[in-house]
């Protein structure tokens, strides 16, 4: 890896500097107690003014950096389209109480946000005749093949925090992203 988180970076600038995994990134700060991430937040602030500024400890700091240096070194499978377990059964369960059954996923994106493109996420009862299949925890995600390309290596997550519940979709592709991490650019 050419560089590594550390505690003199900018809230913003480690969002900014890796973009692709600015959701991970952005949920994990969530849950170490930093709820300065978003559009309007102090996004300023390095990762030591947050975490100090919040009462937590060095120990506090080192193991978020530790925790974040991780989800940068994930290694990502750009030939596919995944979704991890707990999306997966959270998805199986809408299913089950929309009355659903069998449903396949559909995943796309639309123009949207502060930064060009939102992702979707649908209902897909078949693929579509443009669409590619994927496999992922027993379940089919269709992707329209046009936009395919962008959307290799993507993981579908499940968050359910106190700041809100949802899936959450990180793709190496994205080269920009705005600093609340819902709209993304290529």
């Amino acid at each position: 890896m050419a560089q590594e988180i550390t505690i003199d970076m900018t809230i913003e600038e480690i969002l900014s500097t890796y973009p692709q995994k600015s959701q991970k990134i952005a949920q994990a700060l969530q849950n170490a107690g930093l709820n300065c991430v978003g559009c309007h937040a102090s996004t300023w602030e390095t990762l030591e003014m947050g975490v100090l500024g919040h009462g937590m400890t060095q120990d506090n700091l080192q193991n978020l950096v530790t925790l974040l240096n991780a989800i940068l070194n994930e290694k990502v499978d750009s030939s596919t389209i995944t979704i991890t377990k707990r999306a997966a059964e959270k998805y199986r369960s809408i299913l089950k109480s929309e009355g659903k059954g069998e449903y396949g996923l559909r995943f796309m994106e639309k123009a949207g946000g502060c930064s060009g493109f939102e992702y979707t996420l649908d209902y897909s009862e078949k693929a579509l005749e443009n669409d590619s299949t994927y496999h992922s925890e027993g379940l089919e995600i269709h992707i329209p093949k046009e936009i395919e390309e962008r959307l290799l290596g993507s993981e579908i997550d499940y968050i359910d925090g106190l700041q809100g519940a949802g899936f959450k979709i990180s793709n190496p592709n994205v080269k920009s992203s705005c600093s609340c991490g819902t709209s993304h650019n290529y």
